[in-house]
C-alpha cells in the first residue's frame, strides 16, 4: 500500500509528489496522458511559490526557465492608469521578485524530474482514473491502462485532476458558485520583439511596460497583455455580447486582434482558446481520505494570476500535515486543518479577482469613465498596493491564535554568505530566538538563535516589530506562534496542536 497516490500530474500534483517524496512517503501518480501537454496555460507564479519550489529542492533547476516581472498596472478608458500594483524598487521581504512568468510545458518537465530521482515516488503515465472506493484506512483507486483495469491501495488520495475532477464527481462534490462568469480569448503566441503599446498617461516612474502585466479596462474591449519568459506573450481579449466562440478563435480575427499590438512584428500564434472565467470552491475539499486540490477545489477569475498559485499552496499545506501523521506520530485529526486554513486564503483572492473583473469587463462607457474616476481619487488617497496583500494571514487551524505575528507569511531574507534563509537553516519546523541564551531544543524543531544568523537584522526586527522574543515557523513558511520570553509554552503548544505527547526540552 502507497502512503499517497496522486491523480493528475500538472504543475500541483508534480509538486506534491516532489514534497511528499522529500519527506519520505511512498508516492504514485495516476496520469491519463502520456507526454506533457505541449501548450502553456498557466504562465505566472508569484514569490510564495518560488519559496515552495525552495522548500521542493526544484529551484535550481526551474530558475534559467522562470522571468520575473514588475507587476500590474491597470488602465482606463481613457488610456491613463487607474490602478497600480507595482513593485519596481520595493523590497523583497520573502526573498523572491513578487512576479514570474515561465512556459507550463517547461516547469512540468522540471518538476517531473524532481521526483523522478526519487525510488519512492511512481508515475504511471497513461493512467485514467475510473473510480474509487474507501474505508476508514485506505482509498482504493480503479484506473484504466494499456486498455487493461486496475486498481491500486494508498492510505490518502489527492485529486489533482483539474476543474471538471472526475475524482470530485465520484465523491459527489458540489461547487460553490461566487456569481462570476466572463468569456475570454486567450491568446499564446512567440513574438520577435517588444509589444507595441499605445500612449498611457499617468506610468509610475521608472516602469518598463514590457515587464508588466496590462490590463486594459477599456470598455470597446476590456484586454490583458502579458509578459512570459523569452519570446512567449499572451492576450487576454473579452469576448462582447453577441460574440460567439467559434467566430473570435478564427485565425482572422485572432490576427487582427493581436496585430493591433505587433504591427509588423514577426510572430507565431502558438494557441487561441476562449474561456469562460469562473469563481467557483468546492463545498469539501475532504471526503474520507481523499483530498481536493488546485481547480479540483477552486477555480479563480485570472485577473491577478493566482490560479495555480492557489493549487500550489494547498499540496503545500497538505503534504507537511500528511508527513506529520505518517512519519512522526501526529493525531490524524491535524488533517482536519486543510479546509480551514486554506478555503478562507482562496474565497479572500476571488474575491479580489472577481471585484477587479467587475470592474475590467465594464462595457458601458459612462460606467467605465465613472469607475475611471473614483479608482483614480482612491489611488490619489495614498492608498499602495502590490499583489502579495492578496493573501491575509491565517486566522484558523494549526496556527496559535492570539499571539503577534501568528498566521502571517514569515520573511526570508538572503544572509551576509549569499544564501537565503530556508537553505541556510534547511525546512520543516524552526523555532528562531533572539539569542542562544534563549534557545530550546525539541525533538522535530530546528532552533536558530537570531544574533547568529547572519541577516543584517531582519530576523531581530521582525522580532521587534511584534514585541516578542521568540518564532516558531511551520514547514509550509507560515508563522505558528510567538512567545516573549521562554519559548517552552510555545513549542508545549506546537505539540498539543498536533497532538503530539509532551515536550521534552532542554
Amino acid at each position: 500500500m502507497f502512503d499517497v497516490a496522486i491523480v493528475g500530474c500538472g504543475p500541483v500534483g508534480a509538486l506534491a509528489a516532489n514534497l511528499l517524496g522529500r519527506a519520505g512517503l511512498s508516492v504514485v501518480i495516476l496520469e491519463k496522458e502520456r507526454a506533457l501537454h505541449p501548450l502553456p496555460r498557466a504562465v505566472h507564479c508569484d514569490h510564495e511559490i518560488l519559496r515552495l519550489f525552495q522548500s521542493a529542492g526544484v529551484i535550481a533547476r526551474l530558475l534559467p526557465d522562470l522571468t520575473d516581472t514588475d507587476g500590474n498596472l491597470h488602465v482606463g478608458a481613457d488610456m491613463g492608469v487607474i490602478r497600480t500594483m507595482v513593485t519596481v524598487g520595493m523590497a523583497r521581504p520573502y526573498g523572491w521578485a513578487n512576479d514570474w512568468f515561465f512556459y507550463q510545458p517547461e516547469l512540468e518537465a522540471h518538476l517531473r524530474a524532481g521526483f523522478a530521482e526519487m525510488a519512492h515516488v511512481e508515475l504511471r503515465a497513461g493512467a485514467e482514473f475510473t473510480g474509487l472506493a474507501q474505508d476508514g484506512d485506505a482509498v482504493r483507486l480503479r484506473y484504466r491502462q494499456d486498455g487493461r483495469a486496475a486498481e491500486l491501495t494508498a492510505r490518502w488520495a489527492i485529486a489533482c485532476d483539474g476543474s471538471r475532477s472526475p475524482m470530485r464527481k465520484a465523491l459527489g462534490v458540489a461547487l460553490d458558485d461566487l456569481d462570476f462568469e466572463e468569456p475570454w480569448l486567450v491568446v499564446d503566441a512567440e513574438v520577435d520583439g517588444p509589444v507595441h503599446f499605445p500612449e498611457i498617461s499617468g506610468l509610475p516612474e521608472g516602469v518598463d511596460l514590457q515587464r508588466l502585466s496590462v490590463m486594459l479596462c477599456d470598455p470597446r474591449r476590456p484586454a490583458t497583455i502579458v509578459p512570459g519568459r523569452g519570446r512567449h506573450r499572451r492576450w487576454e481579449f473579452m469576448l462582447l455580447p453577441g460574440e460567439t466562440d467559434e467566430a473570435m478563435m478564427a485565425p482572422a480575427v485572432v490576427d487582427a486582434l493581436v496585430g493591433a499590438w505587433l504591427g509588423a512584428m514577426p510572430h507565431r500564434i502558438l494557441r487561441a482558446a476562449t474561456y469562460r472565467f469562473h469563481g467557483l470552491v468546492a463545498a469539501r475539499w475532504r471526503v474520507g481520505n481523499v483530498f481536493l486540490a488546485g481547480d479540483a477545489a477552486h477555480q479563480t477569475p485570472p485577473f491577478f494570476g493566482q490560479g495555480m498559485c492557489h493549487g500550489l499552496r494547498d499540496v503545500a499545506n497538505l503534504a507537511w500535515k500528511l508527513a506529520a501523521v505518517a512519519r512522526d506520530g501526529a493525531d490524524a485529526a491535524l488533517l482536519d486543518s486543510y479546509q480551514p486554513e486554506r478555503d478562507p486564503h482562496v474565497r479572500a483572492v476571488i474575491a479580489a479577482a472577481v471585484a477587479a473583473g467587475r470592474y475590467i469587463c465594464e462595457i458601458d462607457p459612462q460606467n467605465a469613465a465613472r469607475r475611471d474616476a473614483e479608482m483614480r481619487a482612491r489611488a490619489a488617497s495614498g492608498v499602495q498596493e502590490t499583489a502579495t496583500d492578496l493573501v491575509p494571514a491565517l486566522a484558523a487551524g494549526v496556527v496559535l491564535t492570539g499571539t503577534p505575528g501568528a498566521g502571517e507569511r514569515f520573511i526570508q531574507p538572503r544572509l551576509d554568505d549569499g544564501r537565503l534563509l530556508d537553505d541556510a537553516t534547511g525546512g520543516g519546523w524552526r523555532l528562531f530566538v533572539r539569542s542562544p541564551a534563549a534557545a530550546m531544543t525539541a525533538a522535530g524543531v530546528t532552533t536558530v538563535a537570531v544574533t547568529a544568523s547572519g541577516d543584517g537584522g531582519a530576523l531581530a526586527a521582525w522580532l521587534d516589530a511584534r514585541g516578542v522574543d521568540a518564532v516558531l515557523l511551520r514547514p509550509d513558511h507560515y508563522v505558528f506562534g510567538t512567545a516573549r520570553g521562554s519559548a517552552g509554552p510555545l513549542l508545549s503548544a506546537w505539540r498539543k496542536a498536533l497532538g503530539l505527547p509532551s515536550p521534552v526540552l532542554a
